[in-house]
């Protein structure tokens, strides 16, 4: 499922770091090589390159990028070098430190990855930022979404397929009750979402769309306006579907008036190598415009050129 390409046999982490360091020598730093190397890098790979080039040269190889890259490209590109619970929970820290109800960053980290992501992207947190992840999250929130969002970040789902049905239909009228009297915020429909395994969870929605004839989603859509309920939404779906999910997300990154930039990055650096095929299939199938085409229309030079090798559309 993912879009990365990469050449069948790999340079040496020592070449590459070579013609990095060659990308940035002389009066103008040279991008189409910058890109030509990480982009057609596995995450290994990548990590060996880092450590290559600190031993080589003496920097860190981020340090490097920082100096010689600007605006979104730069982001772009440290993102993607960042090792995958690195970037989690620099994202996870942007997020806490800026919070605001609309954000659904934080959902995505705490529900689109794994429980040992999850885990690995808190351990990073600790070590990157001398705080714990919780901690942030509680600092920077407030009201019904501290409830949520905390337990949600401290989360250890189970992660197997074991399904308990008569749980399923018992938590599904729980939660249709809870919707019914618009009390979503109540402690048993947070305790469910934030608590259960996803095939549990999975199991719930579909109880409760086969026993009361809408899907959750739906009836959690009886005011669009509530972002309480938007979070709640958005939980569900990266449960349920965490493609759909990214797929809309790039689709309002770039179906408005200017760029989100900062979404389409985070997307893409975070799902190249997850399912960023299903994603461009999607995107496809709802918008009738191929994924590349779209980016290609939003964005510029380097940056754009990067995307684009991301999502499989440069050679390796």
């Amino acid at each position: 499922m993912s879009t990365l390409t990469f050449p069948h046999s790999l340079p040496s982490p020592a070449e590459d770091s070579e013609q990095l360091h060659k990308a940035f020598q002389g009066w103008g730093t040279d991008e189409g090589l910058i890109i030509s190397v990480l982009a057609h890098r596995p995450s290994g790979h990548r990590r060996e390159i880092r450590t290559a080039y600190a031993e080589i040269y003496g920097e860190d190889l981020l340090k490097s990028l920082e100096k010689e890259l600007t605006r979104h490209f730069e982001k772009a590109v440290i993102l993607w070098v960042l090792e995958p619970a690195e970037r989690d929970a620099m994202l996870a820290n942007e997020a806490a430190m800026k919070w605001s109800p609309s954000d659904r960053v934080l959902i995505e980290i705490a529900v689109a990855r794994t429980a040992d992501e999850l885990f690995a992207t808190r351990r990073s947190y600790q070590f990157q930022f001398k705080r714990s992840l919780e901690e942030d999250v509680s600092a920077h929130t407030h009201g019904d979404f501290r409830k949520l969002l905390v337990p949600l970040v401290s989360s250890y789902r189970y992660e197997g397929a074991e399904v308990n049905m008569s749980l399923a239909k018992s938590e599904a009228n729980i939660l249709h009750q809870k919707i019914k009297d618009n009390d979503c915020n109540h402690e048993e429909v947070i305790r469910i979402l934030t608590t259960r395994s996803k095939a549990q969870l999975s199991a719930t929605f579909t109880d409760y769309k086969n026993e009361f004839g809408n899907s959750i989603n739906k009836d959690l859509k009886s005011d669009p306006k509530d972002e309480f309920l938007s979070a709640l939404r958005a939980i569900v779906r990266c449960i349920t579907c965490p493609e759909r999910y990214f797929e809309k997300a790039m689709r309002l990154a770039m179906n408005r008036i200017g760029t989100d930039e900062e979404a389409l990055t985070r997307i893409i650096t975070t799902r190249t190598e997850v399912d960023m095929r299903l994603i461009k299939e999607l995107y496809y199938k709802r918008n009738n415009v191929p994924l590349d085409r779209a980016i290609q229309k939003d964005t510029r030079r380097d940056y754009k050129d990067f995307l684009l090798a991301l999502i499989g559309n440069g050679d390796a």
